[in-house]
């Protein structure tokens, strides 16, 4: 399959629901409204994205069709919980008119579309076309958006059958169970937030949780993927995600995880993300790992050509992969929403890029996990070259270059996850070093270069006042950083550092 930047956007774009309209074809001659016959209704079956003609692989889901007003040929086509790429997308609404000719109801609309990215980046106006037809309650209609600045089609092709109205909509798993050694506490399901958490003995390898088998019930008439009694991979602190199809095609994920996070990152397991130039690839799992990489792989959009911050190595200690963070001299980009350094950083937690486009970029570094243990050491290894030249990039329009040499840094930061009002906390750039909700830190106080790997066992000390109390809520960031001033856009271009095999101990 042909691939370049727009596969990446694409998959960003859809997250915005669709609203395309079209005008009625009056006074031909063909259509008067007593000779449309009634198409609403729901349409289960089968639908396919592709890209140029590169088709992805079917999934399930089911489209509305509801008369708009009185007349049955003016409809309202509904795409409910449009998913592409595994992730949630939003919802298509197409309001259509209807024509009938030899017992075929064809429908079809078009209308410019404006799109903007995740990031609050605008794509521009897309021409956006919706063609189809119903015979004998059989559907097959397209959705179509075409780039021409990027000379690409996407197609949404989908093909189903007309509902009778009396399918379930219920869409639950019940009775997960694991039979394993070692689990010590079997999954609890909550349905109300979509989770399935259970325990395991921290004596468990990732081979070990890579053989995990799940068995479970789900609602009758419903289907389900990953189905029961498959092994599922939870090594890593992956997060395996089940989603559920009711017969009337509602739909219920459940995430499904270990309860407590086993802290051990050995960066064998990466994803590729994108297309170029922004293709890149990020370190597993998701759900807990996030790096700056995320924000700086859309520096080839603004002429960037200078690789990414953060990149697979196998310069390893263990195993074949290691995690490589370089940090960048961008401040010869013009664009006000390039900084002049971009460290190579990786932390727990989420990378929210939207807030470097509103010019926030310290609150796009969301850090920590929860944690449920009493955090001891934070260990690994590492091996550290500074670049060449050190420079003070805070005022882009005025860089300058004082005398030092960069260092690296890797610490551990314990905090409250919940305020006095019982509030969510989550630290950010702004208040990771100073907020009051920290209780422990752990960090590395040597980050001069090393030439070969060398390890660190770094203890967590409680802040003074502060205690682990096995009843509150905890979060846990780990954060590594290729120039330990890089939050202030201070550092060297080409500073490296090495990390392999971090763990965190807790009890």
């Amino acid at each position: 399959m042909k691939k370049n930047l727009f596969y990446y956007l694409f998959v960003v774009l859809c997250t915005a629901t669709l609203f395309t309209s079209c005008s009625d074809d009056d006074d031909n001659g063909k259509n008067g409204d007593d000779q449309v016959t009634d198409i609403s209704g729901k349409y289960k079956g089968s639908l396919v994205v592709s890209i140029d003609g590169s088709a992805a692989d079917p999934v399930s889901q089911v489209i509305s069709i509801a008369k708009s007003g009185e007349q049955t040929s003016q409809v309202v086509l509904s795409l409910k919980n449009f998913s592409f790429a595994g992730r949630l997308v939003g919802d298509i609404e197409v309001p259509c008119t209807v024509e009938e000719k030899d017992g075929v109801q064809s429908f079809s609309g078009q209308k410019d579309l404006k799109f903007t990215t995740e990031f609050g980046q605008a794509l521009g106006t897309l021409p956006t076309s919706v063609n189809g037809t119903v015979k004998n309650g059989k559907i097959s209609m397209k959705i179509g958006v075409t780039v021409a600045l990027l000379g690409q089609t996407v197609d949404v092709d989908f093909d189903g059958d007309k509902m009778s109205g009396n399918e379930s909509s219920e869409a639950k798993i019940s009775d997960f169970v694991i039979d394993s050694d070692f689990i010590t506490e079997q999954p609890v399901i909550d349905d109300e937030n979509g989770t399935i958490t259970f325990k395991v003995n921290e004596a468990a390898t990732d081979d070990d949780l890579k053989a995990l088998i799940p068995t479970f019930n789900i609602s009758d008439k419903a289907t389900v993927s990953p189905v029961s009694g498959v092994a599922q991979d939870f090594s890593s602190n992956k997060v395996v995600i089940y989603t559920v199809t009711a017969e009337d095609g509602t739909i219920k994920t459940y995430n499904a995880s270990i309860s407590g996070y086993i802290m051990k990152f050995s960066f064998e397991e990466w994803k590729t993300v994108g297309t170029d130039p922004a293709k890149h690839e990020e370190p597993l799992p998701s759900e807990v790992l996030a790096s700056s990489v995320q924000g700086a792989s859309l520096l080839g959009i603004f002429g960037w050509s200078g690789g990414f911050p953060v990149e697979k190595t196998d310069d390893a200690k263990d195993g074949e992969y290691a995690i490589k963070l370089v940090t960048l001299d961008t401040h010869e980009i013009s664009s006000p929403f390039v900084p002049a350094l971009t460290a190579g950083s990786l932390f727990t937690g989420t990378f929210n890029a939207g807030s470097a486009m509103s010019g926030d970029r310290l609150s796009c570094t969301r850090f920590g996990v929860e944690y449920n243990k009493k955090p001891l050491t934070l260990k690994g290894w590492y091996k550290y070259t500074p670049g060449d030249k050190y420079m003070n990039g805070t005022d882009k329009k005025n860089v300058t270059y004082p005398e030092g040499t960069d260092e690296c840094a890797i610490q551990g930061v314990l905090y409250e996850a919940v305020d006095e009002e019982e509030n969510s906390v989550t630290l950010t750039g702004h208040d990771i070093n100073d907020s009051k909700y920290r209780v422990a830190t752990a960090a590395l106080s040597d980050g001069s270069a090393k030439a070969d790997y060398t390890y660190f066992e770094l203890p967590f000390t409680f802040l003074e006042g502060k205690e682990y109390d096995a009843n509150k809520k905890y979060k846990l960031a780990i954060i590594c950083s290729s120039s330990k001033d890089g939050d202030k856009f201070i550092g060297a271009g080409g500073s490296t550092l090495i990390i392999d095999a971090l763990e965190v101990v807790g009890e």
